[in-house]
C-alpha cells in the first residue's frame, strides 16, 4: 500500500513538474537567469526517475539536485525577489523533508502530503520564474 501510494506521489510529481518554469539565459542578463533555467532542468529531470527501481530514495535523489540548483538561484536573486526566492525556499525545504521522512519511515499519513507539497513547489518555482522573467527574457 505505501508502495502504491509513493507511486501515485512521484506520479503527481512528474505531472505538476512538466511545465513548471520557463528557461531564461544570456550573458547580459542578471547571474540568477542562467541559475533559473538550471532550476528548470532539475525540476523537469524529477519525472524522469525510475519509479519502480528507485522508489522514494529515487525522488529523494531528485529532489537534492532540485535543492541545490534552487539554492544557486535563490542566493543569486534574493535580494530582487526576497518574497519569491523565501516561498520556494521553504516550499522545497518542506517537501524535502516530508520525503525524507517517507524514505525513513513510510507511512500512508507521511507519504499522502507529497502531492500538495510538491504542488506548493511548482507554485513557488512558477511565481519565481514569472517574477525574474521581464529581466531575464
Amino acid at each position: 500500500m505505501a508502495k502504491t501510494r509513493a507511486t501515485a506521489a512521484i506520479v503527481a510529481v512528474a505531472v505538476l513538474c512538466a511545465g513548471t518554469l520557463a528557461a531564461c539565459g544570456g550573458s547580459s542578463k542578471p547571474s540568477y537567469c542562467s541559475a533559473v533555467s538550471n532550476l528548470e532542468s532539475s525540476i523537469k529531470a524529477i519525472p524522469s526517475t525510475n519509479i519502480v527501481q528507485t522508489g522514494l530514495s529515487g525522488l529523494e535523489s531528485a529532489l537534492s539536485k532540485v535543492q541545490s540548483d534552487a539554492q544557486t538561484a535563490i542566493n543569486d536573486a534574493k535580494s530582487d525577489f526576497p518574497n519569491e526566492t523565501s516561498a520556494l525556499k521553504t516550499s522545497i525545504d518542506t517537501l524535502t523533508t516530508t520525503v525524507k521522512q517517507a524514505t525513513s519511515s513510510p507511512s500512508a499519513a507521511t507519504i499522502a502530503q507529497i502531492p500538495a507539497q510538491v504542488s506548493a513547489v511548482v507554485t513557488a518555482a512558477n511565481n519565481f520564474q514569472s517574477a525574474t522573467k521581464s529581466k531575464c527574457s
